[in-house]
């Protein structure tokens, strides 16, 4: 594979040695998703934006084909997957209603029913309900993305909760030090965390919340696979501590490992530590998770002995 000598200049920005070897590392570590995800994943990182604040997608897409054919990097191949919906919506009111009015515990609307998002109608609703009912709103993930719709059947089908998997942190300090990772491992092996990145809970049952962590959790290990081949082993989330205390997690069996740093991930200047200081929560999907994602060892097959 090439180096790159000079800064190269495209669509009126400069990208220089270090934006490219980014863009070179982001195309590496996220094996199996699509070229619209990855310049999605390489807009958001370099905050390469419209005006308007919209990802400057299809020129990033031309860029990165541009490399390729520069023998910088070696994108995967073409597919269709026909979205041209908006990137971000956030509601106008958060502050509304809640979206049910069912209440009571979880036991008295099992089993619940767990349906991986698909079709346009299935997006649509997804994308609807975190923009009307989340904090954060809806936004286009980082690269590889799983989501699901869990609804009850009675007293009548109903929609109660949304929850979104999706690429991990590139870097979090408690997670790579509970991991064990140097640099170069981190690199092999993060494509094996998944990022739980949105949960909405539609309804005041107890327990609810846990019982959708746990039905997802239980098919994420096979989906994830079928749609990226890669097997996950870790699942992460950060939990807001200015609004969230995470009990739902901590009932799932999840692991508190810290806090992150308050950056985020678009601070690459270093300009906002301290400034949205969030709990890190990790949930093993196979034994020695950990040991695997530190040595590179196999494991069992999933679904065996686990």
């Amino acid at each position: 594979m090439q180096t790159m000598s000079k800064p190269q200049r495209f669509c009126g920005r400069e990208f220089g040695a270090d934006e490219v070897a980014l863009i070179r590392e982001i195309v590496t570590t996220c094996r199996g998703i699509s070229r619209r995800e990855l310049s999605h994943t390489v807009c958001e990182l370099l905050e390469w934006k419209r005006s308007g604040g919209g990802l400057k997608a299809r020129e990033c897409l031309d860029l990165l084909e541009l490399l390729e054919a520069k023998g910088l990097l070696k994108l995967p191949g073409k597919k269709h997957t026909g979205y041209n919906g908006p990137q971000k919506s956030i509601a106008p009111d958060p502050g509304q209603a809640p979206y049910s009015a069912l209440a009571g515990s979880v036991e008295d609307f099992a089993p619940l029913d767990v349906q991986r998002v698909q079709t346009r109608e299935q997006r649509d609703l997804f994308r609807d309900l975190l923009s009307r009912y989340h904090y954060l709103g809806y936004a286009m993930p980082f690269g590889a993305r799983l989501q699901y719709l869990v609804s009850v059947s009675r007293p009548r089908p109903e929609v109660l909760g949304c929850i979104q998997f999706s690429s991990p942190a590139w870097r979090m300090k408690a997670r790579d030090q509970w991991i064990g990772w140097d640099d170069v491992r981190r690199e092999a092996a993060l494509q094996q965390v998944v990022n739980n990145s949105r949960f909405l809970v539609l309804a005041r049952i107890r327990n609810l919340a846990s019982a959708i962590l746990a039905c997802t959790l239980r098919r994420l290990s096979a989906d994830w696979q079928q749609q990226y081949g890669i097997e996950p082993l870790l699942v992460e989330t950060l939990v807001d501590r200015q609004r969230f205390h995470g009990g739902c997690y901590r009932a799932a069996n999840w692991i508190e490992l810290g806090e992150t740093s308050g950056r985020g991930r678009m601070d690459r200047a270093n300009q906002r530590h301290g400034a949205a200081v969030k709990t890190i929560l990790v949930y093993p999907l196979v034994k020695n998770a950990a040991r695997r994602l530190r040595d590179g060892s196999a494991g069992p097959k999933p679904g065996a002995g686990q």
